[in-house]
């Protein structure tokens, strides 16, 4: 939407904190912290053979198959599940460090799991969606049970309810709304347009925004898309990383860095992850944490329970 002369809406904020943002004050005195976001989709993406409209149209190969199942689309995806999953928990688990695993619904539901073992090993479970989709345009009613039906499946398979949501793409104009009326939701991570968390007011309700991004993401290992060594994953992270780790002597700061099971968990490019962790691990100055440890935090310094 816009208005005549082409002037964005005015509920677009587009200075958020300026020049003085709110003091962070993250756990241990640390000016940065570091989220670390497991994207697990496997076995969600759109299949004719899972009884989907269509086949999905970006696996590594960059080719629609239409008409027909198409098994090279979903065996890349079944790596994740088979092979990846198991040696990003391991990684993680050599280096001590928690993360945030976004499940698609449907995928737990296939392949539990997905969900249940990061939760065995306390990382946190949070929902991507039912289906690997994004949901602009969807109509509401429909929202509302994809939402509902990914929280029921995500507690039964972890014994706990997501407390996080992230889209896959674009929301509706209705997904933050209907992720309060759910309730149980303390966050979403569906804005990539700042280096900060953030409370909004949402149908009366406190809600945390935690940012994502989509340049410290191993989605850039696509065909084109920049990353082919695992170095150039690292390389790129750490850098962003000792920015803001300099920014941060002065101005909190906040850093995502999202990973795929099929994509990092590959062995060519695993080592990124690998690097990226030995860089990381016991600086000073760093709170690696949770996105709803993050989200829980960010609600206590601004004065709520």
């Amino acid at each position: 939407m816009t208005l005549p002369g082409g002037m964005p809406p005015p509920s677009r904020d587009l200075l958020g904190y300026g020049r003085v943002p709110p003091d962070a004050r993250w756990p241990n005195g640390a000016g940065l912290t570091l989220s670390f976001v497991v994207n697990v989709e496997e076995g969600a993406e759109l299949s004719l053979a899972s009884g989907d409209e269509r086949n999905e149209a970006i696996p590594e190969t960059r080719q629609l198959i239409e008409g027909a199942p198409d098994p090279c689309m979903e065996t890349h995806f079944a790596y994740g599940a088979r092979v990846g999953l198991w040696r990003i928990l391991d990684l993680f688990a050599r280096y001590g460090v928690l993360a945030t695993f976004s499940c698609c619904g449907r995928a737990v539901a296939a392949t539990p799991a997905l969900a249940a073992a990061p939760a065995a090993a306390g990382h946190e479970v949070s929902a991507h969606g039912w289906r690997w989709e994004m949901h602009a345009g969807m109509p509401e009613a429909t929202e509302r049970a994809v939402i509902a039906r990914t929280v029921a499946t995500l507690t039964e398979a972890t014994g706990t309810r997501p407390v996080g949501w992230h889209t896959k793409s674009a929301p509706s104009m209705n997904t933050r709304r209907l992720l309060i009326e759910e309730g149980g939701f303390i966050y979403d991570s569906d804005a990539y347009d700042d280096d900060l968390p953030r409370l909004i007011e949402v149908s009366g309700r406190s809600h945390v925004i935690l940012p994502y991004a989509f340049d410290t993401n191993d989605m850039r290992f696509a065909p084109g898309q920049g990353f082919v060594q695992a170095e150039d994953f690292s390389r790129y992270c750490i850098g962003a990383l000792d920015w803001l780790r300099q920014e941060s002597e002065t101005t909190p700061r906040m850093m995502s860095v999202g990973l795929h099971l099929r994509t990092i968990g590959r062995p060519g490019r695993i080592d990124g992850l690998r690097r990226l962790l030995d860089h990381v691990t016991d600086r000073e100055g760093i709170w690696i944490a949770r996105r709803m440890d993050i989200a829980r935090h960010w609600r206590t310094r601004m004065g709520l329970s």
